[in-house]
């Protein structure tokens, strides 16, 4: 006999704790409530923005709840805080029984986790995990550590001892960008100098403007390590028509468009790890985690680092639709 959906949502709850709410988003919503379906589990996906990861992600989550008969409830932050705490509220109010965040800002939530707590409200988060573990219902994220570490050991390979200057164009501040980074900048060699380093917002025009003010300060920039392969094609766009030219960009991501800029050397090497895997993931573990099934409750999607050698062996980016 099949465990009613409020009764889950109270069992799980009582298992985990407090719930750590991290995430959010503003669009429309995109399904039906949570009090039309009855019978089954309804989730809701609070997205952090639009870029290509986060509208695969999106793809992703929405085909595996319907592949799996599972009421899903949509929004989009469009990487703003407020939004998410805002958005966090209105989904927990259509009454979800567990929340799947790809949060914007980890350190702005603090209303939003207190709300989700009273509500008992499962989180399931996507790309960021906390230390402790215990206020989640479990996690799927992309090892950024790891991605950092891939992209600065390449450096260290190709320079070769070289005494060599990097520029950084990170993602937005606050969440998987400011791991991804800092893990970036742990692990280049003595001989690799940070020369500059700002905030692109997931943006490729902003990721444009600071590319082309980089290059202009640092004519002789060897490397770019840049947060997304969008923000990497601006950059490369920003450099070659100011002459840098030379500059070798290493970025995050392993979409179709950036193993093509691999083969003909607008990049250098990339760090590939499937958006459609994580969000395929992450409803999948959610729903067997609010079943008590077996269920990883920390899982990691692959990362890989691709170069122009091994890059018609990367796996898909974003899977097209069944």
């Amino acid at each position: 006999m099949s465990v009613p959906t409020r009764a889950r949502r109270t069992l799980v709850t009582s298992s985990l704790g407090t719930c750590l709410l991290l995430g959010g988003c503003a669009a429309p919503w995109e399904s039906e409530p949570a009090s039309a379906v009855d019978g089954r589990i309804t989730l809701g996906f609070v997205n952090g923005g639009s870029t290509e990861f986060h509208t695969c992600l999106q793809e992703s989550v929405e085909r595996t709840a319907r592949n799996n008969s599972v009421g899903l409830q949509t929004a989009n932050s469009r990487q703003d805080a407020a939004t998410e705490v805002a958005n966090i509220e209105r989904l927990i109010a259509r009454d979800v029984d567990a929340l799947i965040v790809q949060t914007v800002d980890v350190n702005a939530l603090e209303g939003g986790i207190a709300k989700a707590r009273a509500a008992g409200v499962p989180i399931f988060l996507t790309s960021v995990v906390p230390e402790d573990t215990s206020d989640v219902l479990g996690a799927v994220v992309v090892d950024q550590k790891e991605v950092g570490r891939l992209d600065a050991e390449w450096i260290e390979k190709d320079a070769a001892g070289r005494q060599v200057s990097v520029g950084v164009i990170a993602g937005a501040p606050g969440a998987a960008s400011d791991v991804l980074v800092e893990a970036f900048t742990a692990h280049l060699p003595g001989n690799a100098s940070v020369v500059a380093s700002r905030p692109g917002m997931y943006d490729p025009v902003k990721a444009r403007t600071v590319a082309a003010e980089m290059i202009r300060a640092q004519p002789g920039l060897d490397y770019a390590f840049v947060a997304n392969e969008q923000m990497a094609f601006a950059a490369r766009e920003a450099f070659d028509a100011a002459g840098g030219k030379d500059v070798r960009i290493v970025t995050v991501n392993g979409t179709d468009e950036a193993l093509a800029a691999l083969k003909d050397g607008r990049f250098a090497a990339t760090v590939s790890n499937s958006a459609a895997d994580t969000g395929e993931l992450a409803v999948e573990n959610v729903v067997s985690l609010l079943r008590e099934e077996k269920a990883d409750k920390i899982d990691k999607t692959r990362v890989r680092l691709v170069t122009e050698d091994n890059a018609d062996t990367a796996p898909l980016y974003c899977p097209p639709e069944d």
